[in-house]
């Protein structure tokens, strides 16, 4: 990371404070609207609960989002970053060499949380599109569910829809609604709070400890499972690091926490004025002057649709960090952005958007969703905490310290966890599905790259140097191409994959006359151009490393046009004369570009393990980006060419001819 971009990252500015509110906080900054409401439900109705119980609950919440989102992550995970990323992933790629183990709860944290990621969007829109019964004008519309649904569906469809256009974008459009938003949570929170100054006693923890020991909560210390909703985007916050910065977390989320914290002390004090009210009102809108309602709802609705956005672009960052770790397949990644972190990748933006259309329709309401709301999130949490008691070891917390500190997490993590665990038979298992399907595509591809290393074998090419320089000008075989490129990301040195030499001397005998390997390496930064190439000591053989920014065309076939004329001018290859061709003056020869497609023989003596596992991967292959786009070559010669991952020498069969 290079001191500038450093800066940058830990610096905060306007447009970033911004951003940050529009795209980290979605989720966390419209819990108020129904925390304080299942705290009350549980106890019983606003008639049941006490002062004792109100100045516990909020005493709870604030020192979960303290302990919780502010210490653990805010203060230690946010440290945590893997060349400007955060999530499960990036945290794991710091810690990756301390065990080998340690992948587990990595796998497991990013499956829970990105099956979440389709969970929250279809609860948080269903939620506040539901949320216009309430407002006059609009409740015969919105009367029927059906309505509803078809609304939640093209919300969705733009949220997904814009998307392509980069977090600051959406940040930019976001961001001034949750400015609104917050302020009104906090303004409204302090006014009511003024009527009941004693719920600001509730930062005391004592009140906190005495509720949960207190014979008044009658969930005892279940009653955590309701005070989690308050700290639900917590780890969205850390996965959109990179989207948006940590300076501009570090300052935006003070902000966020006192006007969060005003709300839930404001909803006390009214509760505590008005218990003959009733026991069936949400303490959030009752709570607000009846003139300010209908503008209260819309301001709502928007916030929790633009909750949806936090658990989005956190996916496109966990998938993007599970990419380089190699534990998913390869999808195109775009880069809207000026940052490494802002990126959109459109297989998994629309692989969301249909999962979550698909939990839209099959469970028609927002109450039938929250059923399954918060479960895979405590799972994720607790991952998160096994990897940080690592990474805090790693930087040189005494170990003692570490496992302590992340113990006191852990617990409070796993109390949460058995509070959401019954949520499983009404709906939780659809989250449990979901993770245990993106489970087994991680194991399949992390499995298979290990299969791969396991039998694949390189060679030094230099040995076959003296086979290469026979065939290039042995005139028995025609000669494909000027040309003839591999591309390969499994070159180091002279030595390179026995599949691209079994391609050139074994399979068919590909003459050319220059051979080229070509491995293409994205930077972290924005605009890399350079290349470097090794030429073996021939004018016939080069090895090209190609070292690509993130946010430049991957387009092989051009760039390898100037690093030919280059070599050709400095004298390093021949010239390549046309005799014909549309344009006279071309001075360099034509092209293939050859695409290896590894497979597993039937004759191949792995397990059948193994073989299930390199046949599943090969399947899942064909969902992923096509090489041939990615790198450019749809308007040049390409050829595919499937080429067994296991050479197998096996012996001859008897056979007797017939007389």
């Amino acid at each position: 990371m290079q001191d500038g971009q450093k800066r940058n990252f830990d610096q905060a500015s306007r447009s970033g404070f911004l951003i940050a509110l529009g795209i980290v906080y979605g989720d966390i900054g419209t819990s108020p609207l129904y925390t304080m409401q299942s705290l009350v439900e549980n106890q019983g109705g606003i008639k049941s609960v006490s002062e004792t119980f109100i100045l516990g609950a909020i005493s709870l919440i604030i020192w979960t989002l303290t302990l919780i989102t502010t210490i653990k992550y805010v203060w230690i995970a946010l440290k945590a970053d893997n060349h400007h990323e955060g999530g499960i992933f990036a945290l794991y790629t710091l810690v990756r060499k301390m065990a080998k183990w340690l992948i587990i709860p990595a796998m497991i944290g990013g499956a829970t949380l990105l099956s979440d990621g389709a969970l929250t969007p279809a609860v948080t829109v269903t939620t506040a599109i539901e949320g216009l019964k309430a407002v006059p004008s609009l409740s015969v519309m919105y009367g029927n569910q059906h309505a509803v649904i078809i609304t939640t569906l093209l919300v969705l469809a733009v949220l997904f829809g814009i998307q392509r256009y980069g977090t600051g974008l959406v940040g930019r459009i976001f961001g001034p609604v949750m400015v609104v938003w917050f302020s009104f949570l906090g303004l409204s929170g302090l006014l009511n709070s003024l009527t009941h100054l004693s719920v600001f006693k509730a930062i005391n923890p004592y009140y906190a400890i005495q509720l949960l020991m207190s014979p008044e909560n009658h969930r005892g210390i279940f009653i955590l499972g309701s005070i989690f909703l308050a700290t639900t985007g917590a780890e969205a916050l850390y996965s959109d690091l990179g989207h948006v910065g940590r300076g501009n977390i570090y300052v935006s989320w003070p902000f966020v926490k006192i006007c969060i914290i005003l709300s839930y002390c404001g909803q006390g004090a009214w509760i505590l004025q008005h218990q003959s009210k009733g026991s069936q009102l949400n303490p959030f809108f009752a709570s607000l002057p009846s003139w300010m309602a209908v503008y209260a709802v819309i301001l709502a609705t928007l916030a929790a649709i633009i909750a949806s956005q936090a658990l989005i672009s956190g996916s496109f960052s966990l998938v993007s960090e599970a990419m380089r770790l190699k534990l998913f397949p390869i999808f195109r990644i775009n880069y809207p952005g000026k940052n490494l972190g802002q990126l959109y990748i459109p297989v998994i933006n629309w692989m969301l958007f249909a999962t979550t259309s698909a939990i839209v329709l099959f469970f028609q309401t927002s109450e039938r969703m929250e059923a399954a709301y918060g479960l895979a999130i405590t799972i994720t949490m607790l991952m998160t905490t096994i990897l940080l008691t690592a990474y805090l070891i790693q930087v040189g917390t005494k170990p003692l310290v570490a496992i302590i500190m992340m113990a006191f997490f852990a617990v409070i993590e796993g109390i949460f966890f058995l509070a959401s665990v019954v949520k499983f038979m009404h709906g939780g298992y659809v989250v449990v599905i979901l993770a245990l399907a993106i489970m087994f595509v991680m194991s399949i591809w992390s499995e298979g790259n290990k299969i791969v290393f396991r039998y694949i074998k390189s060679l030094n090419i230099n040995e076959y140097r003296p086979q290469i320089a026979r065939l290039r000008n042995d005139n028995r075989y025609e000669q494909q191409q000027t040309n003839l490129v591999y591309l390969t990301n499994r070159m180091k040195g002279n030595k390179i994959d026995r599949s691209i030499l079994y391609s050139i001397l074994d399979r068919q005998p590909k003459r050319a006359q220059v051979y080229w390997f070509v491995n293409v390496k994205v930077t972290d930064e924005p605009y890399t151009d350079r290349y470097k190439v090794d030429t073996l000591g021939t004018d016939f053989l080069v090895c090209v490393e190609l070292y690509l920014g993130f946010k430049m065309p991957q387009t092989v076939p051009r760039y390898m046009r100037t690093i030919i004329r280059e070599m050709i001018v400095d004298g390093r290859l021949p010239k390549q004369v046309q005799d014909y061709g549309l344009h006279p003056t071309r001075d360099i020869g034509n092209f293939r570009y050859i695409i290896l497609d590894e497979k597993v023989s039937t004759l191949s003596q792995m397990s059948l393990f193994e073989k299930f596992v390199m046949q599943t991967k090969a399947a899942i292959k064909h969902l992923t980006a096509s090489p041939i786009r990615w790198f450019g070559l749809q308007f040049s010669e390409t050829q595919v060419e499937t080429t067994p991952l296991t050479f197998t020498e096996l012996p001859d069969l008897p056979i007797q001819a017939m007389k």
